[in-house]
């Protein structure tokens, strides 16, 4: 992707950080996009992901209401309102990861007050803590989140493929889920890679920028190490 002011050195930092972060380059999520994972690992993903799914719309809108510039709040919209269909209510991707899970026998009406795995709820709670904060971190955090996503299913697409092959119960999976987000993280990065825009050179707006892309993505890691099953 080409970066808007991409001749300035910090954004250049700032995104290869994101895309290198252990986050999306870790044990459990290599292991999976290799088909490398146990069947348990594989419904402990399916069902912790929908967590985070299911609460991405209330934890993104935190964000929005606690924006006070109004070209970083458009951006944020424009994120928003696609995360839940852009106007077509059927289009919600909480739906189509429902159909997901439903498709591997997995009901996500049982899930809605499912206990959550420490690691995933730690992850949630993060980012509801990252995205109430000071609004230079909150915006690095979300920065992060949505820098990491490419890479992110650029392992979970091929990892579905191999388990949908590999685990009989799995041969009827629907992945329009996660192949539809994949599509749609290029306009998500534009949306954010001149999200710092006229604060571009304060360089305390740029520390808590960074911290909390960094940040965020430290509790991702966590996320996704708390997925893995030790024998």
């Amino acid at each position: 992707m080409e970066l808007k002011n991409s001749d300035n050195s910090f954004y250049q930092e700032i995104y290869f950080m994101v895309k290198k972060h252990p986050a999306t380059n870790n044990d459990f999520i290599d292991r999976f996009a290799r088909g490398e994972i146990s069947y348990d690992e594989f419904e402990n993903f399916s069902i912790e992901f929908y967590h985070f799914t299911r609460e991405w719309v209330s934890i993104l809108s935190l964000l929005l209401v606690n924006t006070p510039n109004e070209n970083d709040a458009e951006s944020l919209t424009k994120i928003l309102v696609s995360e839940l269909g852009d106007s077509d209510p059927k289009k919600r991707h909480e739906l189509l990861y429902r159909r997901y899970l439903r498709s591997i026998g997995i009901s996500p009406e049982n899930l809605i007050f499912r206990r959550q795995l420490p690691s995933t709820k730690q992850w949630l709670d993060k980012m509801r803590e990252y995205f109430s904060s000071d609004h230079f971190t909150a915006l690095g955090a979300e920065y992060g989140l949505e820098n990491m996503a490419i890479p992110m299913w650029d392992k979970i697409l091929p990892g579905l493929e191999i388990a949908k092959k590999k685990f009989p119960k799995l041969k009827s999976m629907d992945v329009e889920y996660f192949t539809f987000h994949r599509e749609l993280e290029e306009h998500h990065e534009e949306e954010m890679a001149n999200v710092l825009g006229e604060h571009i050179n304060d360089k305390v707006a740029r520390d808590k920028f960074t911290r909390g892309a960094s940040g965020m993505l430290d509790y991702e890691k966590k996320f996704w190490d708390g997925l893995a099953i030790r024998s």
